[in-house]
């Protein structure tokens, strides 16, 4: 069966005829299963081999399925960054992928999602001459029945989640563009759904990024134009494009650039960096534009106008109440790291950081001139904030509140390089959390570190605990056990934190210490036991650390922990593209909030 498929669009319908959906940037899928379960791309292939995380699912969840069979879906396979945004070159690896080993260890540590949009068969009955509303409806009442999320959440373990319908365009695309997604599909709310036709009844309206460039060659063979950007005195090559032009436009383009080559061959006409245009695209898919289509000619700019550091900025997309100031403000020598450079960091690593800012009070350490100068701390959100700042009175301190993207962006504007969190969100009664801070004399010392952290994590599996580990992003490594919010106390963790703490330095006296004195340790690991805390604070997962090679506090899977770990390899430069490779060690930190078991631990450690 091929799919109903959208119509490009540059201007977005409206009126009450249509509803709206977040457009995903995946694989088109269709899941059917009768007698067995299948799952085909729009070209009618299997994908189940490739993703075996879905089969995985399906099969988990095939005793309350069972009832709603035979059926037909609609959907998309997606790698969610965010709700609103779809990973397309993570997909696009996995697609590839023909490695078993590969696919398991993908599927495992960053599983895909299967994202459903369209109900067309349920328990055998035909849905697809419905109209759209009545078939999401329907399509709701499943998912609501089986108990899997009717909206899109890339903090959920459910991998089927349903993409809902919103009837204000607006509040959509709003959030679309803040979280940097593909775009907007309208729907007719009326329309059947139509077996391999492209249909004028979907219209997709892409959150296009635009990037002022030059034109470098020309394809004689295809009518492609070239272009590139700046980077100092050299040229960085961002692609080609050849839709969106006029023909009277590209034929005037062409003329030109025929007219002031500086060198031809069989290929290619190539020219000196003279002519600005602006390019319209969806993202950078292996450093070449995605989906680019001409704009207009920038007139107004020279070759040296377009550098690399503003197509960053452009990249970026940023919401219109956030401006960056001096963007090409050094902030790291080694690795040589700007302003912009850190605003792109922070926009990309957002998924992953936000959830831990999330509801809690932030102490902020800024370095206005970067590493080269001064740093302070900051608790007290400043008088000059932004309205849309949240905060939060505690303890007559104004603390900032980062529940969003703009105020990260924000906060980085201000060149906020750490974010510290409390162990509990403003909602909770005591600890979220529990927290290890393994902190060796130096990072000679990290090996002690790592031989902590090894022992914590035996003790943990054999009480049947869940721990995560990341580097603190200075000199040492930091041990997460996850708690559900409101049912412990800060005197109910302390007998844990105390409780190991003795253990390890039984174990090895030679190598640990619970001594709070610094002359006191020696050349010994400090368990700091006492850190964890009501009012305490540590540095939050993916944030910087105003180091001077500019590390971060780098989540890590547990089979990294090994003699080879240093601290100094896990560079902000380095991060976006090892998540993007490895996954984020810490995806399932949030539902083991739930599964966590530390009642059992408690009640024999207060018996003891």
């Amino acid at each position: 069966m091929k799919p109903m498929l959208p119509t490009l669009t540059f201007e977005i319908p409206k009126g009450e005829e249509w509803a709206y959906e977040v457009k995903y940037d995946g694989f088109r899928a269709l899941l059917k299963w009768s007698e067995r379960v299948e799952l085909d791309s729009r070209n009618e292939k299997p994908l189940l081999p490739l993703f075996p995380e879905i089969s995985e699912f399906l099969n988990k969840e095939r005793k309350k399925i069972e009832p709603f069979l035979p059926l037909l879906f609609d959907g998309e396979i997606v790698f969610l960054d965010n709700d609103y945004k779809s990973n397309f070159s993570h997909v696009q690896t996995r697609g590839r992928m023909r490695s078993q080993t590969k696919m398991t260890e993908r599927a495992n540590h960053s599983p895909c999602q299967l994202l459903l949009f369209d109900v067309l068969v349920l328990k055998g009955e035909r849905i697809s001459s419905e109209p759209y509303v009545k078939r999401k409806e329907l399509l709701k009442s499943f998912f609501q029945e089986i108990g899997w999320p009717t909206r899109p959440d890339h903090k959920s373990n459910k991998i089927i989640q349903m993409v809902p319908f919103y009837d204000d365009y607006k509040s959509i695309w709003d959030k679309v563009t803040l979280y940097n997604g593909e775009g907007v599909v309208a729907k007719k709310r009326k329309h059947l759904w139509e077996e391999g036709k492209r249909t004028t009844a979907w219209l997709k309206f892409k959150n296009w990024k635009y990037v002022s460039c030059f034109i470098t060659s020309f394809e004689k063979s295809n009518g492609y134009f070239y272009v590139g950007v700046y980077s100092k005195d050299k040229i960085v090559p961002l692609g080609q494009f050849l839709f969106g032009i006029k023909p009277d436009e590209k034929k005037a383009l062409y003329k030109t650039l025929k007219e002031n080559k500086i060198d031809e061959d069989e290929r290619f006409i190539y020219v000196n960096p003279a002519i600005c245009v602006q390019i319209k695209y969806l993202e950078i898919y292996e450093e070449q534009l995605r989906e680019p289509h001409f704009d207009m000619f920038r007139f107004d700019l020279l070759p040296t106008d377009c550098t690399y550091e503003r197509f960053l900025l452009q990249q970026n997309n940023l919401p219109t109440e956030i401006e960056i100031t001096h963007p090409e403000k050094p902030l790291w020598k080694e690795p040589a790291i700007q302003k912009h450079d850190f605003i792109h960091y922070l926009r990309e690593i957002s998924p992953y950081f936000l959830p831990f800012l999330e509801n809690r009070l932030l102490t902020v350490i800024r370095y206005p001139h970067g590493i080269f100068g001064e740093s302070f701390y900051q608790k007290n959100t400043p008088d000059y904030a932004p309205e849309f700042i949240e905060t939060k009175l505690a303890d007559d301190i104004n603390y900032t509140v980062c529940n969003h993207l703009q105020t990260l962006l924000w906060l980085g504007n201000q060149l906020a390089i750490e974010f510290h969190i409390p162990f509990q969100t403003i909602a909770s009664t005591g600890p979220s959390e529990i927290v290890f801070d393994l902190d060796p004399p130096s990072k000679e010392y990290v090996h002690l570190a790592i031989k902590a952290a090894l022992m914590i994590k035996e003790v943990s599996d054999q009480l049947n605990l869940i721990s995560f580990i990341k580097t603190s992003g200075n000199k040492g490594l930091q041990i997460y056990l996850p708690l559900p919010d409101n049912r412990y106390r800060y005197e109910d963790t302390k007998l844990f934190t105390s409780f190991i703490a003795d253990y390890l330095v039984s174990k090895d006296p030679d190598s640990f210490t619970i001594e709070r004195m610094k002359k006191n340790r020696k050349d010994r690991l400090y368990i700091d036991y006492v850190q964890h805390g009501e009012g305490k604070t540590i540095i939050a997962p993916y944030s910087l650390r105003g180091t001077p090679f500019a590390t971060v506090a780098t989540p890590l899977f547990w089979d990294e922990v090994n003699e080879k770990l240093t601290i100094e390899q896990f560079q902000m430069p380095t991060i976006i593209q090892r998540v993007k490779e490895k996954g984020d060690p810490f995806r399932t930190f949030w539902q083991a909030k739930e599964e966590q078991n530390f009642d059992a631990v408690l009640q024999f450690l207060k018996r003891n």
